[in-house]
């Protein structure tokens, strides 16, 4: 089968705008500036697809709790010991209806304000992700824009008893929530007296913790800002629904609404079901499900059946991190694409560390050639330290050959993470947010992604020489992807059938080929990457028999052109059917030659 590729680009919507240099740690959103929807003005998104990008992820766009009065416009607020940062998470959500306020000029517009950033998104040819957040919600959820007859989380809930199925959150009877015991480094608002903490917070009786704490008292380390959902798996994990027949992995999407239809599920499952449907009505693409393996499979086939049959090209990706329920959420919870972190990501990270070699790529390849399609590749996103941080990588241009590898070792979406582009290492101290990541909890100003923003220009006009150049190799490398028919067809494994020829080269270079082959054309890329940031490696790759006749390549010189970084023309000469190519890798070399 052929699919097209497809690259997203992961944007903080609080930060992408913000102009503000200066970083005060904890400091307020009048301190440290912040981002607004207007920021993504039709150049802004011009800019990004041309970088390559066909889909654009707004990451913290639905209304989660946060510090600022916005009691004018009826929003209640929320007690600073349950909101971590200063600016909030965005993974603790007070009200899946409306948008963040932070992120509006008129926060009594704000979500017109967005619904016509989608509009401008989808006028620059980019599709709109947005995050839903289904195993847990803000401690203190309250929605103020609920469509006619929808009820909030946790309004109908019985809470004399520890489960039920129609109720939204497990609870601890007779006990009240406390906070946990919080270090000095991590006190709310970084220690500062603030008004609304007077009041101690209250919650009676108390309910489990997100991460499933089921403690009255949390552990700090817990998500003690959030609230477990109940989806109808009882406390000692036995489930209240009907499960899946197996034959349903090989079954669409539409069997699986059929499946679904007429039968009682928990009141937890119909209010997703609801939130996302609201969302696709008002234009948005797709959702990015946040920690999925922490919700039933179950629950996972009817709500995306649900979506596909309101949207069939709805682009619905998720955290799983456990590689033995990969398939389960692929083939029975419906997912299109899971992030491909245990095994690609965290063997390219360890590989450009220098603690292991490229030759652990090819069994994951192997392992995953069933399902490649679906494990959608990154090197960066708001949970990873950036690749420039000296715990990663310590220089940006380390993650040269492993975007080249990952963005053309499978079918699968690539995606990047605003200002991974440029080269940002993250470094801020900006409150609860520690340096290495690009903080989600704080207001904070994105140095290297503001040098590209250039005051609105979007041109790069105050980039380094270096940060320009790097931009451009993803741009170049991120634009092939989307250009090559190649890439849309099979994986050729090279490595390891050139071990020899390779010699020193072969743990820290590695080669692959990728190809389409049809009746009427033939569409190949051979892909080669160094790892060695200090090293130049030199060798002839043998190109075995059986991949020369599947190209249908004759005898004789065949021209292979780089189209990444360099100028210089390669030739693959075929010798009674078997093919050879001198390649010549700088250190850090990536390269992508078409026939």
């Amino acid at each position: 089968m052929s699919y097209n590729k497809l690259n997203v680009y992961q944007v903080f919507t609080r930060l992408f705008g913000n102009t503000q240099s200066h970083v005060t740690p904890w400091g307020t959103i009048e301190q440290n500036g912040v981002g607004k929807f207007g920021d993504f003005t039709p150049l802004a998104l011009q800019k990004i697809h041309e970088l390559g990008m066909t889909h654009i992820w707004y990451t913290g766009v639905p209304h989660h709790a946060v510090i600022n009065d916005y009691s004018d416009i009826g929003i209640s607020n929320d007690h600073p010991t349950v909101v971590k940062g200063r600016a909030g998470s965005p993974y603790a959500v007070k009200d899946y209806y409306n948008v963040n306020p932070d992120l509006a000029d008129d926060p009594s517009q704000r979500l017109q304000e967005f619904e016509s950033l989608i509009e401008r998104t989808h006028q620059a040819n980019l599709k709109v992700i947005i995050d839903i957040v289904p195993n847990h919600v803000a401690r203190q959820y309250q929605s103020t824009s609920n469509p006619a007859g929808t009820v909030d989380f946790g309004a109908n809930d019985d809470t004399r008893v520890e489960y039920a199925k129609h109720n939204n959150f497990y609870y601890i009877p007779k006990a009240h929530f406390e906070l946990p015991d919080i270090p000095q480094h991590l006190q709310p608002l970084g220690g500062e007296k603030h008004p609304s903490m007077a009041t101690p917070f209250e919650e009676y009786p108390a309910k489990w913790t997100g991460n499933g704490s089921r403690l009255a008292k949390p552990d700090v380390d817990d998500w003690y800002e959030t609230v477990k959902v109940n989806y109808g798996v009882r406390p000692d994990g036995t489930k209240d629904f009907d499960t899946l027949p197996e034959h349903y992995r090989t079954l669409g999407h539409q069997e699986h609404f059929e499946f679904w239809r007429g039968k009682e599920v928990p009141d937890s499952w119909v209010k997703f079901r609801d939130i996302a449907l609201y969302w696709i009505e008002k234009g948005v693409d797709g959702f990015r499900y946040d920690m999925a393996e922490m919700v039933p499979v179950e629950f996972w086939s009817y709500m995306n059946a649900s979506i596909k049959m309101r949207n069939p090209d709805a682009f619905l990706m998720a955290e799983v991190y456990q590689p033995h329920l990969y398939r389960d959420y692929i083939q029975l919870g419906k997912m299109d694409y899971l992030y491909d972190k245990v095994d690609l990501y965290d063997t390219l990270k360890a590989i450009m560390q220098g603690t292991q070699s490229t030759q652990a790529i090819n069994s994951i390849q192997r392992d995953m050639l069933d399902i490649e399609h679906h494990m959608l590749h990154f090197l960066d996103n708001h949970d990873e330290q950036r690749i420039a941080s000296p715990e990663f990588a310590g220089n940006a241009d380390k993650g040269k050959p492993a975007m080249l590898v990952s963005a053309l070792l499978s079918t699968s979406p690539t995606m990047i993470y605003f200002g991974q582009e440029v080269g940002e290492p993250g470094d801020e101290m900006a409150g609860f947010g520690q340096p290495t990541r690009t903080s989600i909890f704080d207001y904070v100003g994105v140095p290297h992604h503001q040098r590209w923003m250039n005051d609105g220009k979007f041109d790069g006009g105050q980039l380094t020489e270096k940060e320009a150049n790097l931009r451009q190799f993803y741009q170049k490398l991120l634009n092939f992807t989307l250009a090559s028919k190649a890439l849309e067809g099979d994986f050729d494994a090279l490595h390891e059938v050139n071990e020899q020829q390779m010699s020193d080269a072969f743990s820290r270079c590695y080669v692959f080929a990728r190809s389409n082959v049809t009746d009427d054309q033939s569409s190949i890329v051979i892909a080669a990457a160094n790892f060695d940031a200090h090293t130049a490696h030199e060798f002839e790759l043998t190109i075995p028999a059986e991949l020369i006749s599947k190209w249908g390549l004759s005898d004789g010189t065949h021209l292979a052109v780089e189209h990444i970084e360099q100028s210089d023309a390669y030739q693959l000469k075929v010798t009674q059917g078997v093919g050879t190519l001198a390649i010549t890798l700088p250190p850090l070399g990536a390269i992508a030659l078409t026939l």
